[in-house]
């Protein structure tokens, strides 16, 4: 695993061992569990009548283009995986290893440039790829993902340690996930310096990063020319906006005066929330801290079920 961890940096700088280890760690911990597979396949229908489905995979995360070529697999149907660039080493290890321990599949999975062939989509990307997608496939049965990523809603009265979960919410992957904390709601007048506090023991691994810290730098030379109020402590900077989704190394945040408003406002922005992060018993659905990076078989990119596309395909 060291090697193919080596590997994987040396194609994608973001993908230091660490952070492609821990990938690994949470796809064996949370997919390749033979209880947790019988389950989770138990819930759908077999599927009678195999066809070629076309992922095109994102890049961001290490393996992060897993899920979908597991769920197609576990249906039935055959994989035309065209991989991205950056994840090219980590998926093929992944995959060339799951024929090998399984020869049948050799028959089902195959790697390729163009998925024009295949008889239905799901295709990962940017709100402009997104576009794109839609001209090609539209005429086949497709899931079209587009740019999201998780808000968390705090009440201001957390602890050290629950603040430390949200940090690596936050951080982990650098916060290039779309599962990544990028926007924080926070009680009005909200004190930074409690979670800067939880935050200090991330400085040296995230400061020590040049791509990552270039990117703290570069942003954060915008916000000075601009003159926009924020918070910053040298290496992750928090700054007021409306907005959902922000660059690297900064963290969007907006001030709340009603729990049960702000759930309502939320509600109107799906189409922008990956998951949100919160204590799950005082907001239904919500991800505990900490556990934003570790999804189940179950938690589908986008709410939408794979699994249920791919089992009802005529």
């Amino acid at each position: 695993m060291q090697e193919v961890a080596k590997m994987a940096r040396g194609r994608n700088g973001w993908f230091i061992p660490e952070n492609t280890l821990l990938s690994l760690q949470k796809i064996a911990e949370n997919y390749l569990n033979f209880d947790k597979l019988t389950q989770f396949l138990n819930k759908y229908p077999e599927v009678d009548a195999p066809r070629k489905v076309g992922v095109v995979m994102a890049g961001n995360v290490p393996a992060v283009g897993f899920h979908d070529a597991l769920c197609v697999l576990l249906s039935g149907h055959k994989l035309m995986a065209k991989v991205s660039k950056d994840d090219t080493p980590l998926i093929l290890f992944m995959l060339e290893t799951l024929k090998k321990v399984e020869p049948n599949f050799k028959e089902e999975i195959q790697f390729v440039e163009r998925i024009n062939e295949a008889d239905a989509y799901i295709a990962t990307g940017s709100d402009n790829t997104a576009r794109y997608f839609e001209y090609y496939f539209a005429k086949k049965p497709h899931i079209i993902r587009k740019n999201r990523n998780a808000v968390s809603i705090i009440e201001g009265d957390e602890s050290s340690e629950v603040l430390t979960a949200l940090g690596g919410d936050i951080l982990t992957y650098f916060g290039l996930g779309c599962r990544n904390v990028s926007k924080l709601y926070v009680p009005a007048g909200y004190d930074f310096s409690k979670l800067y506090e939880a935050l200090e023991s991330k400085r040296s691994f995230y400061a020590n990063h040049h791509k990552y810290f270039n990117n703290y730098e570069y942003n954060r030379s915008i916000l000075l020319v601009n003159g926009t109020p924020h918070y910053d402590n040298g290496f992750l900077m928090f700054t007021e906006s409306e907005a959902i989704i922000s660059p690297l190394s900064v963290v969007y945040y907006e001030s709340y005066d009603s729990l049960p408003q702000l759930i309502a406002e939320l509600d109107t922005q799906n189409e922008k929330i990956q998951c949100i992060v919160a204590d799950p018993e005082k907001i239904p659905g919500a991800v505990p801290f900490g556990q934003a990076q570790s999804p189940g078989l179950d938690d589908f990119a986008d709410g939408v079920d794979t699994m249920a596309f791919l089992t009802n395909l005529e």
